[in-house]
């Protein structure tokens, strides 16, 4: 059984298709702030200094925060990326877009991604904070 989706999509019917993001969401509930998560492990420990597995961990931490407000990422509505290297992201888009939809599946909120000088952790590459909305009370 197919269940509805937790929040709306917005898109202007007169702009290109967004690809991997949404252009805006409305919804309604709970409101989850989730800190900028990096690519280490709940003992603070980077396993890899590989770009694509630290946004792999970095997401997967964001799940995480997320299953204990009793939310998954369908409750996302936003994501914030802070990479050190924007040209790596570009040639890595696929890799990058296969570990997205291993952990967070097909969902896809509204997003911005900033390329930064540099992170507070050396060995961090990418840092992406997120707002979820649990729909109810």
């Amino acid at each position: 059984m197919k269940t509805a989706p937790a929040h709306q999509l917005l898109h202007p019917a007169n702009w290109k298709p967004a690809v991997g993001y949404a252009n805006g969401v409305i919804a309604s509930g709970r409101t989850l702030y989730v800190g900028g998560q990096i690519g280490w492990n709940g003992a603070q420990i980077f396993e890899s200094d590989d770009f694509v597995d630290q946004i792999h961990q970095a997401l997967t931490n964001i799940v995480e925060v997320l299953q204990e407000a009793g939310a998954g990422p369908q409750h996302l509505v936003r994501l914030t990326w802070y990479v050190v290297d924007k040209r790596e992201y570009l040639a890595r888009l696929k890799e990058v877009g296969a570990a997205y939809r291993e952990v967070l599946g097909k969902h896809f909120p509204a997003m911005t991604m900033v390329q930064v000088a540099d992170l507070i952790e050396d060995r961090a590459k990418v840092e992406i904070e997120a707002t979820a909305v649990v729909p109810g009370s």
